[in-house]
């Protein structure tokens, strides 16, 4: 079915002037960040599926970071944006800038890494580090830390990089170190950076070590000046990153624009799961100037199927590194927003309680994501809750259980949490119950970001 749905994708003449008519607007734009995983605002332009449903759009590459990106989508300069799957809560929250901004859709699972420099590497040998073990913990550097506090007399934190306070990158490497009991904001300082000048930052000594995602890590780990440790995939099986963001009242003003921009975006998330040869196509297309300026190969790595974690060594297969549609990697969970909103608080993000549900539900938009899924043939999940930590392609490395009716306490329920927020006042604002239901684990649009063969079900 979905062959034929790609064979129309440039069959333009089959759109009517009736559908042209109903969009309110055609000529957009769409910012992105120079990250692998805007691919799928991208192939919907390369591959002609935004023209399919009569849209000109033009992407955009931002210069300016994920601060960019955000600051021109609230103030209408895109009409909407790739984006870290927290930004559109925080904004709402008024943690960042200030705005009713929505989630439309999930562009992606998985899809970053933490990379350290060789120097700190061999320091974290000498601490029992085994570099080869997946998924890898943060013990040694624990014991380095702990070492740098008993030698020095005034202790130095330790340096890294992510790219934005509210980011998934922020939360994974506070997340990994805190699950062997380094404390983020005391043994390390963690700064913000642009993605694509991570390595350079790396390389120039001003960090250890960072979070980001591709092509950024394996641009270090080609050039023999780092390696990945760990993957978010190791960290949390299948976790959210990236959403597709716009202005909400955008969004009430434009609903047929909206709904036409995300079928486009769902087909082309579709093509880039339903084989490993579109994957390498992809990779093709990114490389170019104007999208991610990275060499093919270096592309290739984390996009079709392996992930180079250690330098001078071979790849190690991966088929879920990127995950675009399978598995509903495309549907935008209230879940897994909230998530983040969980994540704000633990590291006093949020100075205030909130009802989470209630943020969620203004946020994240399954509602309108489920009306274009149905238009472009995208299977749904039974519920827009889940519990994540249980499945076997949804743990956590801590083994850690993460309940949405339980939300409260999973943020108090860690050795190392830092909330603003009593857990009194935060359950008062939180008197509520949703239905759970878990999705089960499914490929139906090809074998790339499956971890199984045996899961694909596309006839």
């Amino acid at each position: 079915m979905f062959k034929t749905v790609l064979k129309v994708g440039l069959g333009l003449s089959l759109i009517t002037s009736a559908l042209l008519a109903e969009l309110e607007k055609k000529d957009l734009k769409i910012g992105f960040i120079a990250l692998t995983d805007c691919a799928p605002i991208v192939i919907a332009k390369e591959k002609g599926f935004f023209e399919k449903y009569g849209l000109n759009v033009k992407v955009e590459k931002e210069g300016g970071g994920w601060p960019g990106i955000q600051q021109k989508v609230i103030n209408g300069e895109y009409d909407f944006s790739h984006a870290l799957a927290g930004m559109p809560i925080a904004a709402t929250l008024g943690i960042n800038g200030e705005a009713n901004l929505q989630a439309l859709l999930s562009l992606d699972f998985n899809g970053n890494g933490i990379t350290f420099g060789n120097k700190i590497i061999d320091i974290m040998a000498k601490y029992g580090m085994d570099e080869k073990k997946r998924p890898l913990d943060s013990i040694a550097l624990k014991k380095y830390i702990d070492a740098k506090h008993a030698e020095e007399k005034t202790y130095k934190p330790l340096n890294f990089g992510m790219v934005h306070p509210v980011s998934t990158h922020n939360y994974e490497l506070r997340y990994w170190m805190a699950s062997s009991g380094i404390k983020p904001d005391e043994d390390t300082t963690i700064k913000p950076f642009p993605p694509p000048t991570m390595p350079s930052n790396l390389i120039a000594g001003n960090i250890e070590g960072y979070c980001v995602g591709e092509p950024w890590n394996e641009r270090i780990v080609m050039e023999n000046k780092g390696s990945t440790l760990v993957t978010n995939y190791d960290i949390w099986n299948n976790n959210p990153e990236k959403v597709l963001q716009a202005r909400a009242d955008f969004v009430e003003k434009n609903p047929e624009t909206t709904k036409a921009v995300m079928k486009a975006i769902i087909e082309a998330q579709m093509w880039l799961d339903e084989s490993w040869e579109h994957r390498k196509e992809a990779a093709k297309i990114l490389s170019k100037p104007n999208y991610v300026k990275a060499p093919v190969n270096v592309l290739e790595k984390s996009m079709t199927g392996t992930f180079q974690y250690l330098k001078g060594q071979d790849s190690e297969s991966n088929p879920m590194f990127n995950v675009f549609a399978n598995y509903y990697a495309a549907y935008p969970f209230y879940s897994h927003g909230m998530w983040f909103i969980t994540q704000m608080y633990r590291w006093g993000q949020i100075d205030k309680p909130v009802n989470m549900k209630a943020v969620i539900e203004k946020v994240y938009r399954p509602d309108l994501f489920e009306a274009a899924a149905k238009e472009v043939g995208y299977s749904l999940p039974p519920s827009a809750w889940k519990i994540d930590g249980v499945d076997q392609y949804n743990k956590f490395m801590d083994g850690k259980v993460y309940d949405p009716n339980k939300a409260v306490d999973y943020i108090y329920s860690f050795e190392v949490t830092t909330p603003k927020v009593t857990k009194e006042e935060l359950l008062k604002e939180n008197n509520w119950t949703v239905e759970t239901k878990q999705p089960e684990y499914v490929c139906p649009y090809g074998p790339a970001g499956c971890a199984d063969p045996k899961y694909v079900t596309k006839k």
